[in-house]
């Protein structure tokens, strides 16, 4: 299994639009992708415009080639993109022991 990291900074004020936006992606892109796990989104208290996004795959190969390269980024980006206050950054893990 392999943990995806996505680190959001989004426009002030947009908290309540961006997480229907990110819902909805997560239910029309991320879900629908082959080798998709699970997700779950949290907040910043001190940061409010700062969202962290972990996703669960099956493998890194699903994520970067599957996700990533395939249509259904196009429909994820479409969803979130616009209330990027920074691009974003991203990062995999892998359980140790």
């Amino acid at each position: 299994m392999i943990l995806e990291i996505a680190d959001f900074h989004i426009q002030p004020g947009q908290q309540a639009a961006f997480e229907t936006a990110l819902q909805l992606g997560i239910a029309e892109a991320l879900s629908q992708s082959p080798g998709f796990i699970r997700a779950s989104v949290q907040r910043g208290v001190e940061s409010p415009e700062r969202y962290v996004l972990l996703v669960e795959w099956q493998t890194l190969q699903d994520h970067m080639q599957g996700f990533r390269n395939g249509p259904l980024f196009a429909v994820w980006r479409g969803h979130i993109g616009s209330f990027f206050a920074s691009p974003p950054s991203m990062e995999h893990f892998q359980a140790v022991g």
